[in-house]
């Protein structure tokens, strides 16, 4: 069962700065970093998947998703210590599992309630050898790619601090070692397709949610994207053992608003003011997005990637929150507003099964961990308080399988 520690703890990179001890043009924060980072792993996973079964890929990126979350938690505990050091702890094998134990000791109280997922947390951050399991070797690509490109945006800002030119090149000397990863010489060139998408997903950062009402943490699109991404793997694992279902979820939730990359957050409200603005808004977005994004990617070689985008977006059924399957190659949607097992028959990988409603309740939950935060840290507002309101009463409304009653009740 979800409880409020474990959606704090998903939520609490939002308050982690990163490159804290140099000057930013801007702050960049954990969880905006993960996102980045699992953006580009799942372009990484489509190419690195392209020869096998429906089954081996299906498992390869439940693979990549757990390690990013497994990363991810880690980083929540160990994000003072500077990486030279920590590099420097991971050379000695004693120091480094003394290190690690620390930190699931921290988070056990959090994540042993999970079961079977903090078992295999534990495994993955205690086993030695893995590291040139692919789905690590996609991981940690996309990880150095993600902070070569905060170090991009800082390192002009920085022109007097001589640790510079050192951590440029430890950037470029250990991301030549993933350089036969498929897609990988595509993603570093920003004149490529892939290389211009994954830089556009880095600039949601710079994207403030809720901009009419100012919050601490003041979160991005990409960081919410994150947010409902991690909520929407841990909810469809509680309802289903469909690995594909929980695998289109988790990458629906990061896509779902990389759109407004090129119409900014809109606020609903504003959109649902005026007749027809939301219709116009879908139009413009629909179409950037294939000029901008899915066009360039297919003529590059990249049809594979431009089609699975399309399909998290729910491209051709209008929204992104519509539940569908594959048969036959054709798109099918299906409601499950009231019943998510509808989906629970067309579980298999061929079939592709995504949830619709389940993402839109990680995006209210989502919402809602934002302005319950920010309230909670005495930055508030009748705008915060109202949405606050508003999105509890959605979130009551959903079907009992979320069990969202106890989980509210935490919140009070």
């Amino acid at each position: 069962m979800i409880r409020k520690n474990l959606l704090q703890l998903l939520f609490s990179g939002a308050y982690l700065w990163r490159w804290n001890d140099k000057l930013r043009p801007t702050e960049l924060s954990e969880i905006e970093k993960q996102a980045h980072k699992m953006l580009v792993a799942c372009a990484l996973w489509n190419e690195a998947s392209a020869e096998m079964t429906p089954s081996q890929r299906t498992d390869l990126g439940i693979k990549i998703i757990e390690g990013g979350l497994f990363d991810y938690f880690y980083r929540l505990i160990i994000t003072d210590i500077k990486p030279p050091v920590f590099y420097k702890i991971k050379e000695n094998r004693a120091h480094y599992e003394q290190l690690t134990r620390y930190v699931l000791s921290r988070l056990e109280p959090m994540l042993s309630p999970l079961g079977d997922f903090w078992e295999r947390m534990r495994g993955w951050h205690l086993r030695e050898g893995a590291e040139r399991d692919l789905d690590r070797r996609i991981l940690t690509a996309a990880h150095l790619f993600a902070s070569r490109w905060e170090f991009q945006l800082i390192r002009p800002h920085n022109f007097f601090d001589d640790e510079m030119d050192f951590i440029h090149n430890s950037f470029e000397r250990e991301l030549e070692a993933f350089a036969d990863l498929p897609g990988m010489s595509a993603l570093m060139d920003k004149n490529e397709a892939l290389g211009r998408f994954a830089n556009l997903c880095g600039q949601l950062r710079f994207q403030i949610r809720w901009t009419q009402a100012p919050r601490i943490p003041a979160t991005s699109v990409l960081g919410h994207m994150f947010i409902v991404a991690s909520c929407a793997f841990f909810y469809t694992r509680e309802i289903t053992d469909s690995k594909t279902r929980i695998l289109n979820n988790f990458f629906s939730g990061l896509f779902h608003d990389f759109p407004e990359l090129l119409t900014r957050d809109i606020i609903s409200p504003v959109k649902q003011s005026i007749s027809g603005l939301a219709g116009i808004i879908k139009k413009y977005e629909d179409d950037e997005l294939n000029r901008r994004v899915l066009g360039p990617l297919k003529r590059a070689g990249f049809a594979s990637l431009s089609d699975r985008i399309a399909y998290y977006l729910g491209l051709k059924l209008g929204s992104e929150f519509q539940a569908c399957y594959i048969k036959d190659g054709e798109i099918v949607a299906v409601d499950d507003r009231a019943d998510c097992s509808i989906l629970d028959k067309y579980g298999s990988p061929e079939c592709e099964p995504k949830d619709g409603f389940l993402l839109k309740i990680c995006d209210w939950l989502a919402a809602f961990l934002e302005a319950h935060n920010s309230i909670r840290n005495g930055v508030s507002s009748s705008h915060l308080q109202e949405a606050r309101s508003r999105l509890k009463g959605q979130l009551e409304g959903a079907p009992e399988i979320f069990k969202m009653e106890g989980l509210l009740a935490d919140f009070e």
